[in-house]
């Protein structure tokens, strides 16, 4: 099992992505990109949820940064712990840079039965 957010765990992340083929997002997830700048103790990792999914890198078309430690990304983008979130970035853990209005989109809208399933197959593949 790769360590998160490791360049064998974003290869990983990859492969089952594509093996989940289409992921029936709902248009405000389909059409959403936010980066993601993750604090580390080996320095910062960047990354992106796009299209539903999580990639290595910053999406182009991001209007939002979200700056936070991995734990943070693993409670909140893997295990969907919306609660976490919420205390994470009342308590400063996640700093935002850019369009709030990304933010309460990715709130709000409902993730599909087979986002949950390849975030599920994600987080039992990661170490």
């Amino acid at each position: 099992m790769p360590a998160f957010l490791t360049d064998d765990w974003f290869a990983t992340v990859e492969q089952l992505t594509a093996a989940a083929g289409d992921l029936h997002l709902p248009p405000v997830l389909a059409n959403l990109a936010i980066n993601l700048v993750v604090s580390g103790a080996e320095g910062n990792t960047e990354a992106s949820l796009a299209g539903g999914t999580i990639r290595k890198g910053l999406a182009e078309n991001a209007k939002t940064t979200l700056s936070m430690d991995a734990e943070t990304v693993r409670k909140v983008f893997l295990e969907f712990d919306m609660a976490a979130a919420m205390q994470a970035f009342m308590t400063g853990k996640i700093k935002v840079q850019g369009d709030m209005s990304q933010l309460m989109a990715l709130q709000t809208a409902k993730a599909s039965q087979e986002q949950k399933d390849l975030f599920k197959s994600i987080l039992a593949q990661t170490n």
